[in-house]
Order: structure tokens, then C-alpha cells, then sequence
């Protein structure tokens, strides 16, 4: 089993993004320090974060024992947590098939539900002018891939099967629903789903880290 002797590098910030990397530091129990980039000063755009995140997007990390043994820096969420699961063996299946059920719902999270439901995040809650046919086009869509999750989640415990880096992506995104203008009584394979990601204390604490 991997050991970590050094403490990862962790760039983030309390978004349903910076969520997924704390919750799945939390369950590998590695140690890791805390960077918060604030975004409304604009520390996403310093050097230094750049050469680590060229998109100018949290969470980055830094981890100091990487391949080899050399340090290593990642960005984008989805690929810090397939790199976290597979250096430490958990949260991902080391069955083929298993693992492409797991890649199918982490690629779905991180390339829809996501970047949708943060649109409607945008249109309905920041955007200084009220845009009635956005509003209408995200908060639909919102509500169309909760009916998929809902789908999904019939007599499944978790998105994939077993727990698995696909929840852990999902999870952030997903207890915003009231703000995105949707009613959970409606997913309640979701509702549901929810309520097991919350009994888990590293989901626990790790949607609370940096609040």
C-alpha cells in the first residue's frame, strides 16, 4: 500500500469543485496542507498558481513524492481524483469493466452536470441582468441531468455501483439543488443518495474544509 511521508499541496477553495478534492482527501487519510486561492481577489491569476493551473481554475495540487519520486503538479478535478485513486489504490476498481462505469459518470459529472449546473448558477443567482431564456435553458437542463443521476441511482447505493471517485465528483454539485431551482422530492434515488454521501464523515468534513 502507498504511503505519503510528505504532506500534498492542496490549491482550492469551498466550490462544489475544491469540494471533490478535500472529500477525497479526507477518505485516503493523507496528510495534505490547505492553500486557499481566493478567487474574488483574483489569486487564480498569480504566476505561481499558473504554473500549476494554466486554466486559472481551482483546485490544483502539488504532490510532493509523484512518480518516481519527484514531485508532480495536476489540475482539472477529474484528473487529481483518478490520480489520487490510483496512486493509492482506492475509490476506483481495478476491474476493466468497472472502471469504465466509473470513468463513464466521473467524464459525465465533470463535462455536464458540472458546467451546466453552473451556468444556472451563474444566470440565476450572479449574472447582473436577468436573462429570462438563459434562465430557462439551464434551470431545464439542471433538471434533466438530475433525472439521469435519478435514473442511475435505481437500486444503486452509489452512481457506479460501489463508492467510488464518480460520487465523490458529484456530491458538491448536488447539494446545491435549491439553488438551482429544483425540487429533490422529485430525484429521490438522489435525495436518497445524498443522504448516504452525508453519514460518511470524510464527505462530512471534506465539504466543510476551508469554510
Amino acid at each position: 500500500m502507498t504511503t505519503q511521508t510528505k504532506p500534498i499541496e492542496a490549491y482550492s477553495l469551498p466550490t462544489p469543485n475544491g469540494q471533490k478534492l478535500h472529500i477525497m482527501l479526507e477518505e485516503l487519510g493523507v496528510p495534505y496542507t490547505y492553500h486557499r486561492i481566493d478567487i474574488g481577489k483574483g489569486e487564480q491569476f498569480a504566476p505561481d498558481f499558473l504554473a500549476i493551473s494554466p486554466n486559472n481554475k481551482i483546485p490544483a495540487i502539488i504532490d510532493p513524492e509523484g512518480p518516481g519520486g519527484e514531485p508532480i503538479s495536476i489540475f482539472e478535478s477529474g484528473a487529481i481524483l483518478k490520480y489520487l485513486a490510483l496512486k493509492f489504490g482506492k475509490l476506483y476498481p481495478t476491474d476493466p469493466r468497472a472502471q469504465v462505469k466509473v470513468d463513464e459518470w466521473l467524464f459525465w459529472q465533470v463535462g455536464g452536470f458540472g458546467p451546466m449546473l453552473g451556468q444556472n448558477h451563474h444566470f440565476n443567482l450572479y449574472a447582473p441582468e436577468k436573462l429570462p431564456y438563459a434562465q430557462k435553458r439551464y434551470i431545464d437542463e439542471t433538471k434533466r441531468l438530475y433525472g439521469v443521476l435519478n435514473k442511475q441511482l435505481e437500486g444503486r447505493d452509489y452512481i457506479a455501483g460501489d463508492y467510488s471517485i464518480a460520487d465523490i465528483a458529484t456530491i458538491g454539485w448536488a447539494q446545491g439543488w435549491k439553488n438551482q431551482s429544483q425540487d429533490i422530492e422529485e430525484f429521490p434515488n438522489v435525495k436518497a443518495w445524498m443522504e448516504r454521501m452525508a453519514a460518511r464523515p470524510a464527505v462530512a468534513k471534506g465539504l466543510l474544509v476551508g469554510k
